[in-house]
């Protein structure tokens, strides 16, 4: 599996995509298994702040709060599976929490994925 972030009408996606031939003469077109939309992580959106910042690649199975939020110190907030293992994300410090990923979208390590303010 293969992840490719993709823009499409200004928008982005995060999207797997799996090899299923040993050739591109084999596949007219690739399997997409996952295909979910990316927050921006550029620094504008992320310099004020405590970032939370994802340990590994994974996919973001749940999220545990709304954004905007108030949450305390080590409370859960996001699910992280990786390597079929679910994985609680927990807050570093007290705030409001401005997410920056989705439920289904893959990331890689040190992906910010919510930043407390």
């Amino acid at each position: 599996m293969r992840n490719f972030i993709v823009t499409v009408d200004g928008k982005k996606y995060s999207v797997g995509v799996e090899e299923v031939g040993e050739s591109v003469s084999d596949v007219a077109v690739p399997a997409v298994t996952t295909v979910a939309p990316v927050a921006e992580n550029n620094s504008a959106n992320v310099s004020k702040g405590e970032k939370i910042l994802s340990p590994f690649p994974g996919l973001i199975k749940n999220i545990l709060v709304s954004d905007g939020v108030s949450v305390k110190k080590d409370q859960p907030v996001i699910v992280l599976e990786a390597m079929k293992m679910d994985n609680e994300i927990t807050a570093p410090c007290d705030g409001k929490i401005t997410l920056k990923v989705i439920k289904g979208a893959n990331v890689e390590t040190n992906a910010v994925l919510a930043v407390i303010g």
